[in-house]
């Protein structure tokens, strides 16, 4: 079995309302990957990633662009260890 990482992201930029969280959501479910994404009220975005490194690791790149209408400025990473999320949901 492959191993699992998690990546903790925050995403600055314009990155709310631009369907950032859905799109985001739509990513990690199309890759395997599991966890969770919210806005915060700074306007960033915060998400959570749990899958293979591979697959993890090709949502972290995806962040840098996000969805078509987001313009991203600066993506924060940190990898943790999973915590074994199972499914991918937008918080609020």
């Amino acid at each position: 079995m492959s191993s699992r990482t998690r990546a903790h992201v925050y995403v600055t930029g314009n990155v709310q309302g631009v369907f950032y969280r859905a799109t985001t959501r739509d990513a990690a479910r199309e890759r395997g990957v599991d966890g969770w994404v919210r806005n915060l009220d700074d306007g960033r975005v915060e998400a959570v990633f749990e899958g293979t490194d591979s697959a993890v690791e090709g949502m972290v790149e995806w962040c840098h662009t996000g969805s078509p209408a987001a313009e991203v400025d600066e993506v924060d990473v940190t990898y943790e260890d999973p915590d074994g999320i199972e499914g991918f949901e937008i918080r609020r």
